[in-house]
């Protein structure tokens, strides 16, 4: 058993608060930094389901990658979406933090490159201190666009990609950007990057980009992403020996038919 404030204080010594983007909401969203803690459930969200699936493990805190409140408000009611689930967690004595861009900056650009075997790698756009957001590095060898988005589903163990671009065409320079890349489009670019290897990219950015000559990966938001829950649930287990760590289980937030 931990006290709150402990965990996070583990937390932030390796994925410190001033790593994360001015625009973002990391840290503390719902509980007492005075809890004890006995359990913690990782997850990439907040969604009812994963409340829920805290509260059967008999969590006391829920960690997540997003953040339940990202904007400011103004009521904690049950008329609200965010509302009810903060009132969710407190009736369930759940606590929740995020891990938002301080983790993307100092945690997933350096995971999700290793994971797709990116070399000669270098930050796709810097954030602090020469870190940042996604990646930028060579593939593992020459291959084409279709080889390559077959590793991407490999790699992150994917049911599919979307892929923008000519599926013969030659790629050996990669940026990856993990979650919705959109904004990562011009850094990438500038980097010389063949292909962009991203999410939410919506069919204007998908077929400009590849008319200005890059191809992109889109493996979807969560495709990438959920890499994020076994490695903190690993961490956790390292840092906090004295706590129960269970993780949400691998599924995509939604299918196709």
């Amino acid at each position: 058993m931990m006290r709150l404030q402990e965990i996070i204080e583990k937390i932030e010594k390796r994925y410190p608060l001033e790593y994360a983007c001015d625009w973002d909401n990391t840290g503390l969203q719902v509980g007492d930094r005075e809890q004890e803690i006995e359990t913690v459930y990782v997850a990439l969200d907040a969604t009812d389901a994963a409340i829920a699936a805290a509260k059967a493990a008999g969590a006391q805190l829920l960690l997540t990658h997003h953040p339940l409140i990202f904007q400011g408000i103004k009521q904690v009611t049950t008329d609200s979406l965010t509302g009810r689930k903060v009132i969710a967690l407190l009736e369930g004595g759940v606590s929740c933090y995020a891990m938002h861009t301080n983790y993307d900056v100092l945690g997933m650009a350096q995971l999700a490159s290793d994971r797709l075997g990116l070399m000669e790698t270098f930050v796709l756009e810097e954030v602090l201190d020469g870190e940042g957001i996604g990646k930028v590095g060579s593939l593992p060898g020459p291959m084409t666009l279709e080889e390559c988005a077959r590793l991407v589903k490999d790699c992150f163990h994917l049911p599919g990609v979307k892929v923008f671009g000519d599926l013969k065409t030659r790629v050996s320079q990669a940026a990856l950007s993990p979650g919705a890349g959109k904004s990562m489009a011009g850094p990438a670019m500038e980097a010389g990057a063949d292909v962009l290897i991203t999410g939410d990219i919506d069919h204007h950015t998908g077929i400009d980009l590849w008319d200005m000559g890059i191809a992109v990966i889109d493996a979807g938001h969560y495709g990438i992403e959920h890499i994020y829950i076994e490695d903190i649930r690993q961490f956790l287990v390292k840092a906090c020996p004295g706590i129960k760590v269970t993780a949400a289980p691998l599924g995509q937030p939604f299918q196709v038919l």
